[in-house]
C-alpha cells in the first residue's frame, strides 16, 4: 500500500487572532438539550474547503465573521460543566454554554502549494491534512477548545483553503451549514445585518418531559453500571479498532452504479440511495472483520428530525436536531442475506423514528448512566445533501469539500461538480482494507427480471486508501 504523500507545512506570519461579535450579544447560560449533551458528540467536526480564488482580502472574511457571530454567538462563547453534586464525576456533569462574547480563533496562514497540486492530494484521504487547521491550546482538555476555530490558508496561485472546526455539542451538520452559509451571505453582502434565515437558539424546547417517560425500546444505547468502565464483558469491535492505525479509504459511487445496487431490491422493494448504500456498506464492513458468527453487530446512522418535531424545532433551529436510528442483525444473518434484506433493516430502524420516538430518547438520556453503544456498532453519518457542499464566499463555488480528517465513523460525503454521486468514507485496520475495498466493488449484479449478470470491478469505482 502506497505512502501518502505529505503537505508542505503552513508557514504563519502572524498569531492567531480571537474574533469577537461587532457588536453586543445576549450574557447568559445557554441551556444544551440531551441531544446535544451527549458523551460521543464531545468533539469538534472539522470541514476542509479548497477554493480556486481566496476571498479578496482576509480582513474581509474576518469582518464578516464578526458580524454573523452576533446572530450566532453561541459560537463565540465557551463550553462549561454545570454546577451539580460535587460527588458527580466531572464527564457526567451536563454541558452548557457561557454566551459571554470571549470569541472565535481565527487563524491565517500560507502554503507552497497550488489549487490543482492539492486536488491531486485530495483524491486520497490524506493524514497530513491535519497540517491545516491550527491547534487551539487545550489545557484542561476539551472544554478549554473554543466552539468555532478557524484557518484561512492562502495557496501561491491565489487560491484559498478553508478549514473550521465547529464543536459538535453546539450544531450538528444542519446547523453547520447554516452557520457557514449565513457567513458566506454575510461575506458577500458587506453592509447587510439581516440573514435569510435566522438561527432558533432556545434548546429548552426540548427539555425532557416531567417525569422522564421512557416509552420505547432503544437499542442503540446502552447503560454503564456503576463503577464499570466498558459497554460490555464481550467483544468490543470499537476498542479493538481503535486500539491499532487505522486507513482511512474512499469509494465513490457513480448513478448508475448506485441504480445498480437498487434493482438488487427491485420491483418489490423500493429504497432510497441512503438505504441500499448504507446496507452495502454495513455488510462490507462486517465481511471484511471476519466477526464471530454469533456477534450481534449494530448499524447506527443519523436521521433528521426537525421535520417530525416541528412543534418543538422551529425553521432555524440551531442545535442537533438528529437521532440515531439502529439497525441489528446477528453476524451470520447479515453477512449470508442478500442486499434486499439488508434494505428492509435499515428502512425498519428508520421507521421507528417517530416524534413520540425522538421524545422518549430525550427522557432517556437523563440517566447520565446512558450511552451511545459503539461497542458492535458501525456509525454513518451522512454529509451529502446538506447543502455543505455549495458555499459560496463570492469567488465560485469550492473544487472540494470534505472532512479535515478520517475518523472512525463513515461519511457519505457529497462530491463536488457530480450531485448525484456519493462518496463512502470510513477507516479501516491496514490489514482489511483490501477485502473491505473488494466487497465495497466487487459485488453481483443480478438484476430481477434479467437473465444476465454484471460484475463491477475496482476500476469502475472512484477508490482510493492510504
Amino acid at each position: 500500500m502506497l505512502k501518502s504523500p505529505e503537505l508542505p507545512d503552513c508557514i504563519y506570519e502572524n498569531q492567531p487572532t480571537l474574533i469577537r461579535p461587532s457588536s453586543p450579544t445576549p450574557n447568559h447560560t445557554l441551556y444544551l438539550s440531551n441531544l446535544d449533551d451527549q458523551t460521543f458528540l464531545r468533539f469538534s467536526i472539522k470541514y476542509l474547503y479548497l477554493f480556486r480564488k481566496s476571498v479578496n482580502s482576509t480582513e474581509t472574511l474576518k469582518e464578516s465573521l464578526s458580524r454573523v457571530l452576533v446572530h450566532y454567538y453561541p459560537l463565540a462563547g465557551r463550553l462549561r460543566r454545570s454546577r451539580g453534586n460535587d460527588d458527580d464525576d466531572d464527564d457526567d456533569k451536563k454541558l452548557q454554554v457561557e454566551c459571554n462574547g470571549e470569541g472565535a480563533v481565527f487563524a491565517e496562514a500560507k502554503m507552497d502549494l497550488t489549487a490543482e497540486k492539492f486536488l491531486e492530494f485530495a483524491r486520497k484521504p490524506n493524514k497530513t491534512f491535519r497540517k491545516l487547521m491550527y491547534r487551539a491550546e487545550a489545557p484542561a482538555g476539551f472544554l478549554d477548545i473554543p466552539p468555532l476555530v478557524v484557518q484561512v490558508t492562502n495557496l501561491q496561485c491565489g487560491g484559498m483553503i478553508l478549514c473550521t472546526a465547529i464543536n459538535h455539542c453546539i450544531c450538528d451538520g444542519i446547523g453547520t451549514s447554516q452557520f457557514l452559509h449565513a457567513w458566506a451571505h454575510m461575506t458577500t453582502n458587506s453592509n447587510s445585518t439581516d440573514l435569510p434565515l435566522s438561527p432558533i437558539h432556545s434548546r429548552h424546547l426540548l427539555r425532557p418531559r416531567t417525569p422522564p417517560e421512557v416509552t420505547y425500546s432503544h437499542p442503540g444505547f446502552t447503560k454503564i453500571a456503576p463503577n464499570e468502565s466498558h459497554f460490555q464483558t464481550g467483544l468490543n469491535i470499537n476498542e479493538y479498532l481503535q486500539s491499532q492505525p487505522l486507513v482511512p479509504t474512499s469509494i465513490t459511487f457513480s448513478p448508475s452504479q448506485i441504480l445498480h445496487l437498487k434493482r438488487q431490491c427491485f420491483p418489490s422493494l423500493k429504497c432510497t440511495t441512503f438505504e441500499v448504500l448504507a446496507s452495502h456498506t454495513w455488510q462490507c464492513w462486517v465481511k471484511s472483520l471476519q466477526l464471530s458468527p454469533s456477534t450481534q453487530v449494530k448499524l447506527l446512522f443519523s436521521v433528521n428530525v426537525r421535520k417530525k418535531m416541528s412543534e418543538e424545532m422551529p425553521k432555524g433551529y440551531f442545535g442537533n436536531g438528529f437521532v440515531l436510528a439502529c439497525a441489528e442483525a446477528g453476524v451470520k444473518e447479515l453477512v449470508s442475506t442478500n442486499l434486499y434484506d439488508g434494505v428492509k433493516l435499515v428502512q425498519k430502524a428508520k421507521s421507528t423514528i417517530t416524534s413520540d420516538y425522538v421524545k422518549s430518547i430525550i427522557d432517556l438520556l437523563e440517566d447520565k448512566a446512558v450511552r451511545t453503544d459503539l461497542s458492535t456498532s458501525l456509525v454513518i453519518s451522512q454529509w451529502s445533501k446538506l447543502g455543505l457542499e455549495d458555499l459560496d464566499f463570492g469567488q465560485g463555488k469550492p473544487l472540494h469539500m470534505g472532512p479535515l480528517t478520517s475518523d472512525i465513523y463513515c461519511l457519505f460525503l457529497p462530491v463536488n461538480g457530480d450531485y448525484d454521486d456519493v462518496r463512502v468514507l470510513v477507516s479501516m485496520p491496514e490489514n482489511v482494507v483490501d477485502k473491505f475495498e473488494f466487497y465495497m466493488t466487487e459485488f453481483p449484479g443480478n438484476v430481477k427480471n434479467d437473465n444476465t449478470i454484471n460484475y463491477y470491478g475496482i476500476d469502475n469505482f472512484g477508490i482510493v486508501s492510504i
